[in-house]
């Protein structure tokens, strides 16, 4: 069956980021999906990092036309470095006080791009949330409310990516915003590779507000400040069938779409379709 992007996605369809598949435009995305046998497809929303994509504007039309079923959009702002994860603890999201309005201005593109695709979700780093009593967090918090009234004005749902925090900052955090439109993408390598805990008992924290979930696989850094491995699923620390479990246990039934950021285009074409029939095991096991 070919799903449009209005239609309903079965539960716990699998899925593919369209920027794992480091892919120039629309066609190709098409074309990767079908050598891939899967349907499904988080869609960068078009910037520096991710995609810049050669439809351009053109780009939520051709992507309605395709017949791809996208889960949700993707945002990222120009000027984040991950090069290590100090870095991208000065640079990302909307942690630079300097940044905020510019990147609001950013999100508004975003949000705006989210519904000509016709989508209600979009996904992006908040940046480095600064611990409850921090002196800072409530600038950061302001910040963070402004952005989920941005969405919120077009009926967008912003969630944010797990890693840059513990689960207990962010479900502290979501609850301290009390905002409805502000949900959770889970991504449990990213936990791992930022050292801040374990994702099986995150997925108990942040239960009730996981929205979309991005399945990775990663090894956590042996040198603290260091970032640690992303590596194919199955092969790293994340426990990717007792990831499985714990999401069905929560009653997620969203879809499981897999980023992959390490590699070349075939060598990433070759880890995916390795964790496709990963998660085919782990779903009729």
């Amino acid at each position: 069956m070919t799903y449009t992007t209005a239609s309903k996605i079965p539960p716990l369809a699998l899925g593919v980021c369209s920027w794992s598949l480091q892919v120039g435009g629309i066609a190709e995305l098409r074309r990767l999906l079908d050598e891939l046998g899967v349907n499904a497809a988080q869609i960068a929303c078009g910037d520096p990092h991710h995609a810049s994509w050669e439809e351009g504007d053109d780009m939520p039309a051709a992507a309605l036309a395709s017949g791809i079923a996208f889960t949700s959009a993707m945002l990222g702002f120009p000027g984040e470095d991950y090069t290590t994860p100090e870095t991208i603890r000065i640079t990302g999201g909307f942690g630079d006080p300097a940044l905020r309005d510019e990147r609001l201005d950013r999100l508004r593109w975003g949000v705006e791009r989210t519904v000509a695709l016709g989508l209600s979700d979009l996904t992006l780093h908040a940046g480095f949330l600064p611990d409850v009593g921090d002196a800072s967090r409530p600038a950061m918090l302001d910040t963070l409310t402004r952005a989920a009234g941005i969405a919120a004005d077009r009926g967008v749902t912003l969630c944010f990516e797990t890693g840059q925090e513990t689960a207990d900052l962010l479900r502290a955090t979501l609850d301290d915003l009390a905002c409805p439109n502000l949900k959770v993408n889970f991504d449990p390598a990213n936990m791992l590779l930022y050292d801040k805990g374990d994702p099986i008992r995150a997925i108990d924290i942040l239960a009730p507000d996981i929205r979309t979930v991005h399945v990775k696989d990663a090894r956590r850094p042996t040198v603290p400040g260091h970032w640690g491995e992303e590596v194919p699923l199955g092969e790293g620390e994340v426990g990717i069938a007792r990831f499985v479990r714990a999401l069905r246990a929560i009653g997620y039934d969203g879809a499981l779409v897999i980023e992959r950021e390490v590699g070349d285009q075939a060598g990433r074409m070759r880890d995916v379709a390795h964790g496709l029939r990963v998660l085919k095991d782990c779903l009729t096991a």
